[in-house]
């Protein structure tokens, strides 16, 4: 799995990034680094580490979730960097909103603190982003209309009337994931790769003296933003930070302290995968034992065609 994370300067992009990872990728002065960070993270299982006792195996292979972290600076710029970013961004499962709830007089905010409204500003160029491809497709159409046969119109007009939709939307500012599509409909649109289309995970980065009021302003954001395939949840990540660089037992104690119950490293994940409809199903034996994930509710034969495409067209039976 792939998370995209993104979000306003000076929003905590990075250091979240570091929290999740466990890294210490440099945290721009100013909230305009201009580089995207890229880790990969092992997918915590307690099953994992239960079937690796048992089984005492040559090797391990968790799942994996590869992190990327973008720069902040908006990216509805024609800024021929920028374009080049929002191309990578396009590959992720999921995309990671950061918005900044916290007051730090040492680091500086473009205007008022509030969250909602910086949400509202990253979705305006996720929205902005999807629009001209929609634009650029929909034009195409029309043209391939008129040189097409009045009997075979019928699937392109069928397309038309989508993208007519889709451009509906996104003019007035929303995202194509508030549409009910079809399997057949997402299949056939797939290789648009839309940002908007994407799951969504809103982190609000809190500071610590927030850390009581999570809750309340969880609810005052996810009011104000409420979408399918879209979660909302909060952290500090300064704290989880500085917590990811401690040892286990050191990290337990500071989290009693704070009544936190899980870091982010873990939840994030959690959440990503249940945003995304994923699962892990294992396979174990003397010489591996291993994650692989795969979609909610897929059957037998697709799960073992993860593993190997021979094993989906030779399946007999569970």
């Amino acid at each position: 799995m792939r998370l995209g994370i993104i979000g306003l300067p000076q929003s905590g992009k990075t250091s979240l990034f570091n929290a999740l990872t466990g890294g210490e990728a440099p945290v721009a002065a100013g909230g305009y680094g201009q580089d995207t960070h890229v880790a990969v993270v092992k997918v915590p299982d307690a099953r994992l580490d239960r079937l690796t006792e048992m089984f005492s195996p040559k090797k391990t292979t968790p799942a994996e979730v590869h992190y990327l972290d973008f720069p902040g600076a908006g990216f509805g710029s024609r800024d021929r960097s920028e374009v080049a970013w929002v191309g990578q961004l396009r590959t992720v499962d999921a995309l990671v909103i950061v918005v900044r709830a916290f007051t730090d007089p040492s680091v500086p905010n473009d205007g008022p603190i509030d969250p909602v409204a910086a949400l509202e500003k990253v979705q305006l160029d996720l929205v902005v982003a999807d629009l001209a491809v929609v634009e650029r497709k929909r034009t195409r159409l029309e043209s391939d209309l008129k040189k097409t046969k009045t009997a075979e119109r019928a699937p392109i007009e069928a397309e038309i009337a989508l993208f007519e939709e889709f451009q509906k939307s996104l003019e007035e500012g929303q995202p194509l994931r508030a549409h009910d599509l079809s399997p057949d409909q997402l299949r056939d649109i797939r290789g648009f790769q839309f940002l908007t289309l994407k799951p969504v995970l809103v982190l609000v980065n809190v500071g610590e003296d927030q850390l009581g009021d999570r809750t309340a302003i969880e609810e005052g954001v996810r009011a104000a933003y409420s979408y399918p395939m879209t979660a909302v949840a909060s952290l500090c990540a300064k704290l989880e930070m500085e917590l990811a660089q401690l040892d286990g037992e050191d990290a337990a104690t500071f989290m009693a302290d704070l009544g936190l119950v899980e870091l982010a490293a873990g939840s994030v994940i959690r959440q990503s995968y249940d945003l995304t409809g994923l699962i892990s199903f294992l396979t174990a034996g003397e010489d591996e034992v291993r994650a692989w994930p795969i979609v909610r509710g897929e059957k037998a034969p697709g799960a073992a065609g993860v593993i190997h495409s021979d094993l989906e067209k030779g399946f007999i039976r569970a």
